[in-house]
């Protein structure tokens, strides 16, 4: 099954919106204390990448062997993600290494696409 993941993030809070056929589910989390106000914009975008990934393999919407299609408004993440780039940023760092861990540990298909901060469906939820 094939699943389109947003999702973004700001030093207060994190959200997601994944879209599998005609089913779109939204959610937003303020940052754990461990971040709350201090991490940066881009920091908190990993992390939302990565809890809104997580939560959805927790709530058995993505499931093994499933393609996701991650959209990111993120020149930065795109380059990243998508190759075996190394980052100077423990946090991005970290979260990349989850997401990839989440990825081989359940056969997913990882496809990063480019889009505008406009098209950020997510984003509404900041």
């Amino acid at each position: 099954m094939e699943h389109v993941l947003y999702s973004d993030g700001n030093e207060k809070r994190i959200c997601w919106t994944i879209k599998t056929d005609d089913t779109t589910k939204e959610q937003f989390r303020e940052h754990a204390d461990i971040f709350l106000d201090k991490v940066t914009e881009l920091q908190s975008k990993y992390i939302a990448l990565h809890v809104g990934l997580f939560w959805s393999i927790g709530v058995f919407i993505i499931k093994n062997d499933d393609t996701v299609k991650i959209m990111l408004d993120s020149d930065e993440m795109i380059s990243h993600l998508s190759v075996d780039a190394k980052s100077q940023d423990t946090i991005t760092e970290h979260r990349k290494r989850f997401i990839n861990q989440l990825a081989e540990q359940r056969n997913l298909k990882l496809k990063y696409e480019k889009i505008t901060r406009e098209n950020n469906i997510a984003s509404k939820l900041l």
